[in-house]
């Protein structure tokens, strides 16, 4: 470990092994025990204490062949040294406490299905925290933020945008093209790409209420981006009720890319569509829930690539 040290313009490194050397040498005067003490050969306990002596360009120690005593210079350094030293370890320690206590049971809400992005950050939260227990729970399309507002999950992997005064957002992951799951007999699919001018064509299923106006119109747009209007299709609650609707040729179902590859099945196709904004995907909490656990999640998904912006989405 290094600590860096400002003096005026200058920084200079000072190995935390050479001051532990230097203390443990001041405690034993004698290199002999020093090492034994470090579990390090004498010649590497004379390497770091000439280290530290050129860092701070004085002799430290004088030693002979019978005795090994400290200069005035190094009892003052000595004096200065271990408060300083002992602080610091605390702080380490009490860290590296602090991330050993990261304890409990996480409920994590995902709307649909989990990425693969999502499934890398829960990973590597376990191998940081493996005594945390997790259970992953579905969120309705129906209802996408009230099981995160009702405390019924910790956190939840929910579709932007996100207007809700009592949701905090954490790192969004990346943007994703949309898809549109369609029968696979219906004749747009013969066309293998759609733009969003298409859409008139067809009726988007969405969500049905409770789930916001503002989330549902994004999801399932009434309108084209020229002003065409966008025929309504069912009102579902689940992915799966959606995906069996656009099955049975009730109409359309806009996805993100990644969910779409997931559900691939014989009676559906999902045909890209250009000219709409992006899907995205955000981690929420509670605005009030600020625990060891949610930092230590919301680390994992940073920590995976995710970008870590997390201004709100543009509201209506």
């Amino acid at each position: 470990m290094t600590v860096e040290l400002e003096s005026g313009t200058r920084i200079r490194a000072l190995e935390m092994r050479e001051l532990e050397c230097f203390l443990v040498l001041a405690e034993e005067l004698h290199f002999g025990r020093t090492a034994e003490r470090l579990y390090l050969s004498q010649s590497r306990v004379s390497q770091l204490l000439r280290s530290l002596e050129g860092r701070i360009g004085a002799r430290l120690v004088d030693r002979t062949s019978r005795r090994v005593t400290l200069t005035p210079l190094g009892a003052r350094f000595l004096t200065g040294l271990r408060p300083a030293y002992g602080t610091l370890a605390d702080v380490v320690d009490e860290a590296r406490a602090a991330a050993r206590c990261v304890t409990g049971h996480l409920r994590l809400g995902f709307l649909g299905s989990a990425s693969h992005r999502m499934t890398a950050a829960l990973g590597l939260f376990h191998e940081r925290h493996p005594q945390v227990a997790t259970s992953v729970v579905e969120i309705p399309m129906a209802d996408p933020f009230g099981p995160v507002r009702r405390a019924e999950v910790d956190a939840a992997v929910v579709m932007l945008p996100v207007c809700e005064p009592a949701l905090a957002l954490g790192p969004r992951f990346e943007k994703q093209p949309w898809r549109l799951a369609l029968a696979a007999g219906h004749p747009l699919v013969r066309r293998g790409r759609l733009d969003a001018e298409d859409l008139a064509a067809v009726p988007l299923i969405a969500s049905a209420p409770p789930a916001p106006d503002y989330w549902r119109d994004r999801h399932a747009p009434r309108r084209t981006p020229s002003g065409r209007t966008i025929p309504r299709g069912p009102l579902v609650a689940t992915l799966q009720e959606g995906l069996a609707s656009a099955a049975a040729g009730l109409g359309g179902m806009l996805l993100c890319r990644p969910t779409a590859e997931i559900h691939v099945r014989a009676d559906l196709a999902f045909v890209p569509v250009t000219g709409l904004p992006p899907n995205e995907l955000v981690l929420v909490r509670g605005k009030e829930s600020d625990t060891a656990l949610l930092r230590a999640l919301t680390a994992a998904v940073a920590d995976t690539g995710c970008e870590t912006h997390t201004a709100p989405d543009m509201c209506p």
